[in-house]
């Protein structure tokens, strides 16, 4: 086992090289690279590689407009001067409350510089989950956007704070400092290097209650080749990021798009025609989004998307929540075979990926493991299942180990391989199926029901825009399905024709007992459904 774990490093290596990370013309610049990974963390040292090879290059564009490699490093130096003459010092742990910016990035960059552990708050907080957080994880200092100041009356006045972005007309309190400020007012002269990395922590969803924390001390450099074995980045060319960055899904595209060389672009709010504009502008090789947003991309009336010239587009990487066959087979149809679907956790991070063609095999698929990864299934009693279209329960074997969560707890791990909280089967073309979270089976009158194969079933529909299935109480069958739709604009679905469409189409027992229509379905910034929310839905009688 460990010798084919070491051919399989060597193998990401060789991924590495290949796609142009490491250039063995260089490798004094590679050594240092990796040596400072292990000080500074990931954000950093790619900032530090990529201001030593293309310091002209631009690495980042937002609403402000661009900056160069060597414009990211110099700044994020100054920061991290003034958030240490701030008291924040190596070993603290710092929160950072951010849209996708270049306020987040410098953030994240400063903090690896000082060795400080930054904590990536969701955007979505309410005030009582934010401060349990920020009380949980020992934050010491809160970098945020002018957006969420009343966000920050839950923390304790005399806490540090910083703006990462200021809204145009915010009037801010007494005594206020920006990044801008600290930018220009301190010295960009390199620091001291820290003991060790500071690291940083990945919130989970938080679709089951409050998110836990995943801590990651540093990042392998396999973990860049996990994306790169089964995805077309561009190497110095352009990607845009709309997934939210304090995730996993846009702050592992991010890093890799920095490794790559890539300008990254962003934009602090999702907005699709915005989005076809951007790949239009900067000519984009790739795009990173979750499923919702590329639903909405692709219910735009197509004048609209005839206005922007999305050729350049050679991948647009899918993750955060369940792409459904239906929006697979539309997405293509809208821009062509360049769909990529990643399957991970916050705590596995890269699972599965599915490429266009095993997406055009078994549309919805998540695909095969990439190099450094390997995926099992087991049986409710720690078995390994083999047969095909058998469900059971996904483990995930990752080369970048997860270090538990900040409050103590773990995940199941049997013979190396850490659960995912998933449920799925392996189809006949070898590929992988996730068919729904462990935790959402509804056990309805003793038949198991898992929601999404109902769900993508709705979807199948053209006046159904949005679809989730839940169980409720029921007295006779201990639960009963209940399903909540959005209608496609302009359509007036019927309840019991919906029905009577599910039952033609499944077992009976797969059939929802009521449909509730909403102009909405409750997602959080990932795009991940909360069932909860509509498992406590109030019908009116």
């Amino acid at each position: 086992m460990k010798l084919a774990h070491a051919l399989e490093t060597v193998k990401a290596l060789g991924v590495l090289r290949s796609r142009g990370v490491s250039d063995p013309r260089k490798p004094l610049e590679t050594i240092r690279t990796i040596k400072e990974s292990k000080i500074f963390g990931p954000q950093a040292t790619l900032i530090r590689h990529a201001a030593r090879i293309t310091p002209d290059s631009p690495g980042l564009a937002d609403e402000r407009g661009e900056l160069t490699y060597g414009e990211l490093d110099k700044q994020s130096t100054a920061i991290a001067r003034g958030l240490q003459a701030a008291g924040i010092t190596e070993g603290t742990v710092i929160g950072v409350l951010a849209r996708d910016h270049r306020g987040l990035i410098l953030s994240m960059v400063a903090a690896g510089k000082l060795g400080v552990r930054v904590a990536l708050m969701n955007t979505g907080f309410a005030k009582p989950q934010f401060a349990e957080v920020c009380q949980r994880e020992n934050v010491k200092a809160m970098l945020h956007d002018s957006e969420f100041l009343d966000l920050l009356d839950a923390l304790p006045a005399d806490l540090p704070r910083f703006l990462t972005w200021v809204d145009e007309g915010t009037e801010l309190p007494e005594g206020a400092q920006t990044l801008d400020d600290l930018a220009a007012a301190n010295s960009t002269d390199e620091l001291p290097k820290p003991a060790k990395p500071g690291g940083f922590i990945i919130l989970t969803s938080g679709t089951t209650g409050l998110p836990k924390g995943a801590t990651r001390s540093k990042v392998s450099p396999l973990a860049t080749a996990q994306f790169l074995d089964r995805i077309p980045f561009p190497f110095q060319g352009a990607q845009v990021i709309v997934s939210p960055i304090f995730h996993s899904t846009g702050f592992g595209t991010g890093l890799v798009g920095m490794a790559m060389g890539n300008k990254v672009v962003v934009r602090r709010r999702f907005d699709a025609e915005a989005t076809l504009q951007l790949i239009a502008d900067h000519k984009a090789q790739l795009l990173v989004a979750v499923p919702t947003m590329l639903h909405r991309m692709t219910e735009l009336d197509p004048a609209i998307r005839a206005k922007y010239d999305t050729s350049s587009l050679k991948a647009i990487v899918l993750a955060g929540s369940a792409l459904s066959p239906e929006l697979t087979m539309k997405a293509t149809k809208v821009f062509g075979p360049v769909l990529y679907n990643v399957y991970g956790s916050t705590e596995c991070s890269v699972a599965t990926v599915a490429n266009p063609e095993e997406l055009a095999l078994s549309p919805g698929t998540v695909g095969r493991p990439p190099i450094t990864c390997e995926v099992r299934l087991y049986d409710d009693n720690d078995k390994q299942v083999t047969a095909i279209n058998t469900t059971a329960r996904i483990f995930i074997r990752s080369g970048t180990p997860f270090e538990g969560y900040t409050d103590g707890r773990n995940k199941q791990i049997i013979d190396g391989f850490m659960s995912s909280g998933d449920v799925g089967h392996i189809d006949e073309h070898g590929l992988l199926m996730v068919d729904g979270r462990d935790d959402d089976m509804i056990v309805s009158g003793g038949e198991n029901v898992f929601p999404q194969e109902v769900e993508n079933l709705l979807l199948e529909r053209p006046d159904i825009f949005d679809a989730a299935v839940v169980g409720v109480d029921d007295a006779e069958f201990g639960k009963r399905l209940r399903a909540f739709v959005v209608p496609e604009p302009g359509q007036t679905p019927d309840g019991e024709e919906i029905k009577a469409y599910v039952k033609n189409n499944l077992a009976r027992y797969k059939v929802p007992r009521e449909v509730i229509f909403l102009d909405d379905l409750p997602r959080n910034p990932t795009g991940k459904l909360l069932r909860r929310v509509l498992v406590e839905y109030e019908v009116n009688a």
